[in-house]
């Protein structure tokens, strides 16, 4: 539950319990005084203090009266309670609609309503029922109330006052007498159902049909929320594919080429070669989970480098990595430190002397990793390196005959970082013509949309 929404639910909570107690002091309080005032007058005691116990008497129950039917003081603690529930229920449905969500929705709202049972469903079986009808409909039964099956077809809550008879899982004839139905929609559609069902025909007024609606449409809203953050994720998703189909062919050749001249010159180099590069082939096709750990990540761009100095000569290039243990097990999306060093080495290396490539990663804070690569190549100018992140830039061309160069790997990093870990992550990246280029980006670990799903 975010911090400010958990506060709220505090500070109401807490109030609502603050009302209930003064309203039991002012009750006993007058019936203290009530009965000095019976002891008083029956022995006789002095008048004077028998009238300003009378008084106080008076004053306590003006304040007993206002504390119990002061609309201002109900409405305040209506609305407060309600808040509460509201704060509740956006923590339980923030991973989706399941049987879990379902259930725990039914037993949170059950007490704040009049209902005999409340019941959550898809758009084809019950998900949860709690209260007296709880065995009757238990999860995976089938919807069998037409009211149901209309209210999910239309998108439109329906009510009913008389006496229904369904069929359920423990007899053929259920009874319910009265009860309200509301869609659950996401995008106009109704994906589901939150269904009270009452004791008597009265119990379904007003009240109760605003509540049911209300809580609904933020059951409905928070659904919506969660949808968005799924096709999020299934963009982000999509793009790592991409960027796993579009593999540069020409490292591809020129990586069996090295190899295969390897096999005539230095057969054993070639054959520890080849076993890598199956490793590393497997692991680019096998990382397509949501987070891997930053330590694979390194493990792959060290793979890389290995074929890559294997081709311009362990003289050409010179890595270094360096990773704090607290970083390690960081989440990371696969693919977005090997893009760039890959670039580092495309477009950074010079015609004569070695390429230093530096990979560091650190966690500065908690909740945060800050990983950087840095090189001392080519470079680049201003202009061109503030492009790369900037969101108002169109995304280079990937069908171009160079594949959109540089731009396309930013690009693609940038959009997921965006996508996975929100507006409190940025990348950052500075460059100098013949003096390098140094790409960083700092990452929110703890407001990511799948951080808490774990690594794969």
């Amino acid at each position: 539950m975010p911090r400010k929404l958990k506060h709220l639910s505090e500070r109401i909570s807490s109030r609502t319990r603050i009302l209930p107690r003064l309203r039991a002091f002012a009750i006993v309080c007058a019936l203290a005084l009530a009965s000095y005032c019976v002891y008083a007058l029956s022995h006789g005691l002095d008048p004077v203090v028998a009238v300003i116990a009378c008084a106080l008497l008076c004053v306590i129950l003006v304040a007993f009266i206002y504390l119990c039917l002061n609309p201002d003081s109900l409405r305040s603690l209506y609305t407060e309670q309600a808040l509460s529930t509201a704060s509740e229920m956006l923590e339980i449905i923030k991973e989706g609609l399941n049987e879990r969500s379902a259930q725990e929705i039914c037993q949170r709202l059950l007490p704040e309503t009049r209902a005999m049972a409340i019941a959550v469903t898809d758009d084809a079986r019950v998900l949860a029922c709690v209260g007296e009808l709880e065995s009757d409909f238990p999860p995976g039964s089938p919807i069998h109330t037409p009211a149901t099956r209309y209210v999910l077809e239309h998108g439109v809550a329906q009510s009913f006052t008389h006496m229904v008879d369904v069929p359920s899982e423990r007899t053929p004839h259920r009874a319910i007498p009265a009860g309200i139905i509301v869609p659950l929609k996401v995008r106009d559609k109704a994906v589901g159902t939150l269904k009270f069902y009452y004791h008597r025909s009265h119990d379904v007024n007003r009240t109760q049909y605003a509540l049911a609606s209300g809580f609904a449409e933020l059951l409905s809203t928070q659904l919506a929320i969660h949808e968005l953050e799924l096709q999020d994720e299934l963009t982000a998703r999509a793009e790592l594919r991409a960027l796993q189909a579009q593999i540069n062919p020409h490292f591809l050749f020129n990586t069996l080429n090295t190899i295969a001249s390897l096999t005539r010159t230095d057969p054993l180099r070639a054959r520890e070669l080849l076993r890598e590069f199956s490793s590393f082939y497997r692991a680019t096709l096998e990382n397509s989970g949501s987070f891997i750990p930053l330590s694979r990540e390194i493990s792959q761009t060290a793979r890389y480098l290995l074929f890559e100095k294997a081709r311009f000569g362990e003289d050409r290039i010179v890595d270094t990595f360096d990773v704090t243990s607290a970083a390690q097990g960081a989440p990371v999306p696969a693919f977005i430190i090997q893009p760039l060093v890959e670039n580092a080495v495309r477009h950074g290396m010079k015609d004569e002397g070695a390429l230093h490539i530096a990979v560091r990663a650190s966690v500065p804070e908690e909740g945060t990793v800050l990983i950087e690569v840095a090189d001392d190549g080519a470079g680049m100018d201003g202009q061109t390196a503030a492009r790369l992140f900037d969101e108002r830039e169109k995304a280079p061309d990937r069908t171009s005959p160079q594949g959109g160069g540089a731009g396309v790997a930013m690009h693609n990093i940038s959009e997921r970082i965006r996508r996975f870990y929100g507006p409190r992550s940025c990348a950052h990246v500075e460059s100098e013509v013949g003096r390098g280029t140094t790409v960083s980006f700092k990452l929110d670990l703890e407001n990511s949309i799948l951080g808490q799903r774990g690594v794969e």
